[in-house]
């Protein structure tokens, strides 16, 4: 049986609910597609959790991968049989199957298996965008990422290190220094908000860094403003302990004329042909071993309750991906 996942209303994660789903034909521009594997990002947790608003009841995921079952009128860059992935709207990847648009999806090479193009699409253009658009990292770029050890910071510390910069990561706790090394770090940090940024100035000698990239928020926002040297960025990009505190424009220029920015992955995507030549960076990067997708751990579809809890207790070292 077809089932999908639905909230009515924001909570935990037994808010979360399994609904019969029927096949639907595609209208023009859509497909129909059966997935083999559903990508699970922390984006979807603050979806359900009322953190990040979204209209309700709603579906929730981003990301999956499968196969193309059915396409509708003027649908001619996928065919039926392909095997495709997605990482962006509309809401809805926690189903066996959905209706989907076909410029949004992505043909997978058949060297890269279903789960893991579920486990990178996603957080791998969020890597992108950040590393070559937001800031574009590059020889002698020196780099502060939070989150080294995560799915999107294993990401961003292999990229930005094989683009020439000098990588420094940032971890929660002693347990995930290596993890950050192997990602590809020059330098880990176990994140004490006190002290970081004194940290960030050693291991510069001084210099600090060009560019930091801060999905924490709330209580690491001063220490990323006092890592910058002058005239560098700061890259917001995520909330995981709340969102941060206003920055006072006087601020910046007190600190050595910073420079603040708040990316979103909507907004580097909002095109087909941005998305797509995102993706493909993507896929190039991973057959060229530059990156390498990661399943920290596999969940029934059923289980996506149980999956949302662990990864709220940081019980996940990588991607996590859900199989109906």
């Amino acid at each position: 049986m077809l089932v999908r996942v639905r909230i009515h209303e924001a909570g935990g994660p037994e808010v979360m609910r399994l609904e019969p789903l029927q096949p639907q034909e595609p209208g023009a521009g859509e497909v129909w597609l059966e997935h083999t594997a559903i990508g699970v990002n922390p984006l979807d947790l603050l979806q359900r959790g009322g953190q990040v608003r979204i209209p309700l009841p709603s579906g929730l995921g981003l990301e999956g991968a499968g196969r193309v079952l059915a396409v509708g009128e003027g649908v001619s860059n996928v065919a039926v049989g392909d095997s495709v992935g997605y990482a962006t709207g509309p809401l809805g990847a926690y189903a066996s199957g959905r209706l989907y648009p076909a410029e949004r999806l992505v043909k997978l090479p058949a060297a890269l298996a279903p789960e893991d193009a579920a486990a990178i699409l996603f957080k791998g253009i969020t890597a992108q965008y950040l590393i070559k658009t937001t800031y574009p990292v590059g020889p002698g770029t020196r780099a502060l990422i939070y989150g080294a050890a995560g799915g999107v910071g294993q990401l961003m510390a292999a990229w930005a290190r094989h683009l020439g910069a000098f990588v420094i990561g940032v971890v929660s706790r002693p347990q995930s220094v290596e993890r950050a090394r192997v990602a590809g770090c020059h330098e880990v940090l176990v994140f004490d908000a006190d002290r970081l940024a004194a940290q960030v100035q050693e291991k510069t000698e001084g210099r600090k860094v060009d560019v930091v990239y801060d999905c924490i928020g709330r209580v690491s926002l001063q220490a990323s403003l006092d890592s910058l040297r002058p005239r560098g960025l700061l890259v917001s990009f995520g909330a995981s302990s709340g969102a941060p505190a206003p920055i006072e424009i006087a601020t910046l220029n007190a600190k050595g004329s910073l420079f603040a920015t708040r990316p979103s992955l909507a907004a580097h995507t909002a095109t087909a042909e941005e998305y797509q030549q995102r993706a493909r960076d993507v896929l190039e990067a991973v057959a060229a071993g530059i990156l390498q997708p990661r399943v920290a751990q596999r969940y029934a579809l059923d289980q996506v309750v149980q999956a949302h809890a662990d990864m709220e207790q940081g019980r996940n070292q990588s991607a996590v991906v859900l199989l109906p």
